[in-house]
């Protein structure tokens, strides 16, 4: 805060004109209104001449000459010197030759230097606590005596009030009264006098002339919270306040800096900001002010009410609909992050169009890239590990994010469908370009490696010899965008590496995980049984996990054992002594999002959640090496539009997944038939059919695979080469969760709470750490989720914090939960409890 000294000249000799001298030795003061003169000249001493320029020019210019050189001497019995000039400063460098004086300026320093050297500045920063009185004079007298500043604030303190609350500055004085803690509070209510004292700080410093006559905090405390809040909304507005709103006391635009800093304060500090949300919903309410403004009005930049975010965030997406993205950005900037852009109920509408933006972005950048890369169905693969991945991630997370909201329609709808649009125009030509490739060139394509050959690549060989132990994690569903994010989260187990495979075709779950057999590269077969496909190795059918399993136990035997990815990560299983190849299998996602509709997405999170913790218990339990790989990627469909459905080509067919037929028949314009040993299927089939375009065979869909695209094909292969870790002494951190200063009932299915990270030690203080955050009703069972947006990871559904940080998560409540329940902070890996708050549903039905 600035000092407050009661003469303004000593304010300017001490605090302005001094340290520049002693910092450099040398002070050119320009003065043409001789404003300074004076003071400059009560400077003076025996080792500090000050030259005066006013009258005698050659004569000062001989002896501020002299003065240099004795300053320049070895040991110099001088100090520093002062040149006093009346004259504006020079600016160019012409300006500089015509100054006799500007040698002086080049080695030393000047005043005044800037806009803070502006007179009524300095009179702000010498007489802080009274910035308001001073901004009054001025507008008023542009060039007040430093006697009429000096007499500004009277020396008058508050020193009940400063005892009272411990602090001393005028500003600190009102934050205190806005929000006391308890301590001060009792001082409030024990000490005389104090209210005379605070009727003149808040006329001295706002403008505000108290109307109440009560004399305890709390009603002086509410006329000052409505005033302070209702003056920052009228500053803000660009046009005139209604005629009905036109008596309510707000302060003189002198206050105008005191009164933003003050809310600005408020709204930032995590220890006022829930209070701040209480009071302007209350002031909004009582001042009926959404009700003087229609839609359409223009309410500024700041966010001082609850009202004003609906406002803003039509303006978003208004341009978002008119395409311009730079106003969108700077929208976004402004208001995104606000007060009440992070409230639940909110939060979801501006991340839907934060991912919009990012979406629409994505779509830009790729469409010109791909524009540039030539042909080639190697060419293609590589961008889409490379840069169109990134694409999919974005409309994935915009649809995740589109299935968590509490409400639709409107401008929800319009955002999605705008972020909708964009993605369809670059996925489709991009992938009509891909089926072209694969018809002519076939699949797999040689240099990249095959799922087919996975097993025989990168598994078989670490267990020709033994003791060398490897885990396979089999996750279905695994898409390769999928897989990027999960090498991200899995990373500080030890050396990630990843590579796209390329699945087989169809991209089923019968075939892709029968294709990570051994030997499946030159034996998986397709038999036609009885109008049915069945996958075989060999003369074995490998249509069912047992199945599947029982290839790898006859293979290695006792080495050999398989588990559930959840049995293994909740300590259902444990895994035999001697085992060198353990598998764990996961089939949720694709599971869930086949007959869970959309609100199955949810359960990406979960499962890489799982992987990552079962990761980490691999590491310690001594296998080298965990292989994550998949059968097949996806295809949301939730851009689907009327009549995006393929009709079958004619012919014999057998349907898979409603993406890929199997048989013999004739293509069309809308389909492509080929042989089936051009895409890698051997067998009983002599065709392969599949749309052109990249939609299924029958509507309604809004989840598929099967069939030939990139989303459905490229999938990621993740090796995970695990250390030892080292063991640290290292204090874990400590954590805090709190919701709505203690309340324990929530009134929202989004409730916010805040969560609050702390160093354990010296050691970790730099350190980011990340925590699953979990509402558990009293079974266990859990009914509320980390939303994603703002500190949670959209991939993982982690918080992540760095230490010393406080941040906001979104609790998303199950919509059909009612009653007691506890929101717990998680060891992600562990999924030990760091801390715990016990809450209780209380909505308005």
């Amino acid at each position: 805060r600035g000092l407050s000294v009661s003469s303004i000249k000593t304010f300017i000799q001490q605090q302005v004109l001094l340290p520049r001298l002693e910092k450099t030795g040398v002070l050119v003061v320009y003065d043409l209104a001789r404003r300074y003169r004076e003071l400059c000249l009560e400077l003076s001493h025996e080792r500090r001449p000050v030259i005066d320029a006013t009258e005698r020019s050659i004569e000062s210019r001989e002896e501020a000459a002299g003065w240099f050189r004795a300053l320049g001497a070895p040991n110099p019995k001088l100090d520093g010197m002062m040149v006093y000039i009346p004259a504006t400063p020079p600016v160019s460098d012409e300006d500089r030759m015509h100054d006799p004086f500007s040698v002086y300026t080049a080695c030393g320093a000047v005043f005044p230097e800037g806009d803070g050297d502006d007179y009524q500045n300095l009179c702000l920063r010498a007489k802080a606590d009274q910035a308001t009185e001073v901004r009054r004079v001025f507008s008023s007298d542009p060039n007040p005596s430093f006697e009429v500043i000096d007499a500004i604030g009277g020396g008058a303190g508050w020193p009940t009030l400063q005892a009272a609350l411990g602090v001393e500055s005028a500003r600190d004085l009102l934050f205190a009264l806005l929000d006391p803690s308890e301590a001060q509070r009792s001082n409030l209510a024990a000490a005389a006098g104090w209210v005379e004292e605070a009727t003149i700080l808040l006329q001295t410093s706002l403008g505000l002339k108290l109307i109440t006559r009560g004399k305890t905090w709390t009603p002086i405390s509410d006329e000052l919270w409505r005033f302070l809040l209702f003056s920052e909304f009228v500053f803000d507005l660009p046009d005139r306040i209604p005629d009905s709103s036109e008596r309510i006391p707000r302060a003189p635009d002198e206050a105008r800096p005191l009164v933003q800093d003050l809310c600005d304060r408020l709204r930032n500090d995590n220890r006022t900001q829930a209070l701040y949300v209480g009071r302007a919903e209350e002031i909004e309410r009582e001042l009926h002010l959404p009700a003087q403004f229609g839609p359409d009005a223009d309410l500024g930049v700041r966010d001082t009410f609850p009202f004003e975010e609906r406002s803003f965030f039509q303006q978003a997406v208004s341009a978002l609909r008119e395409e311009n993205l730079e106003g969108l950005r700077q929208l976004l900037t402004r208001h995104s992050r606000s007060i009440w852009a992070g409230r639940g109920e909110n939060q979801a509408r501006w991340q839907l169009l934060d991912l919009a933006l990012a979406l629409a972005d994505a779509c830009d950048e790729a469409q010109q890239l791909f524009a540039e890369r030539e042909k080639g169905l190697e060419s293609i693969i590589e961008f889409y590990a490379g840069t169109l991945r990134n694409v999919d991630r974005l409309h994935r997370e915009i649809e995740e994010a589109a299935v968590e909201l509490l409400e639709r329609g409107g401008e929800v709808d319009a955002i999605l469908s705008r972020a909708r649009r964009a993605y369809r125009g670059l996925i489709f030509p991009i992938h009509e370009r891909f089926i072209s490739e694969v018809v002519t060139a076939g699949w797999p394509v040689p240099g990249f490696l095959a799922n087919a050959d996975a097993f025989d690549r990168l598994v078989a060989p670490k267990l020709q010899e033994t003791g060398n132990r490897v885990a396979i994690l089999l996750i279905d569903a695994l898409r390769y965008e999928l897989g990027v994010e999960l090498q991200k989260q899995v990373g500080e187990t030890g050396q990630v590496t990843i590579e796209p495979a390329l699945a087989s075709i169809p991209s089923a779950t019968v075939v892709g995980m029968a294709s990570l057999l051994p030997g499946a590269g030159s034996g998986l077969r397709l038999v036609d049984k009885g109008g049915k496909m069945t996958p075989s190795l060999g003369d074995r059918a490998v249509t069912n996990v047992i199945q599947r399993m029982e290839i790898l136990r006859s293979r290695y035997g006792q080495r050999f054992s398989e588990s559930s990815l959840t049995d293994f990560v909740h300590n259902r299983f444990e895994v035999p002594e001697g085992v060198e190849l353990l598998v764990l299998r996961s089939h949720g996602m694709d599971s869930h999002m086949e007959t869970g509709g959309e609100m199955a997405m949810t359960v990406i999170r979960a499962s890489l959640k799982s992987i990552r913790s079962a990761v980490h218990k691999l590491q310690g339990l001594g296998f080298a090496e965990a292989l994550i790989l998949t059968d097949h990627g996806f295809c949301l469909n939730a851009t689907a539009e009327a009549g995006d459905v393929c009709s079958k080509p004619p012919g014999t067919w057998i349907s898979i997944h409603e993406r890929i037929l199997l048989g013999d028949g004739a293509g069309d314009g809308s389909n492509f038939v080929v042989d089936a040993e051009k895409l890698g299927i051997r067998g009983d089939f002599r065709q392969v059919a599949g749309p052109r375009a990249l939609v299924p065979y029958r509507a309604g869909l809004w989840y598929f695979h099967g069939g030939v695209s990139l989303q459905e094909l490229i999938v990621p292969a993740i090796s995970v080469k695990t250390v030892s870790p080292e063991p640290l002494e290292v204090k874990a951190p400590r954590v805090t969760l709190r919701y709505k200063r203690g309340t324990k009932r929530i009134t929202t299915q989004l409730p916010v709470f805040e969560l609050t990270v702390e160093a354990g030690d010296l050691f970790s203080k730099d350190a980011t750490v990340q925590f699953s955050v979990e509402g558990h009703d009293r079974k266990g069972k859990v009914v509320g989720t980390a939303k994603l947006g703002g500190a949670v990871d959209p991939a993982s559904g982690l918080v992540i914090v760095s230490m010393g940080e406080t941040v906001q998560v979104t609790l998303k409540m199950d919509p059909d939960f009612r009653g007691p329940f506890a929101v717990k902070v998680l060891d992600p890996l562990t999924f030990r409890i760091l801390t715990k708050v016990s809450l209780e549903t209380d909505y308005m039905e």
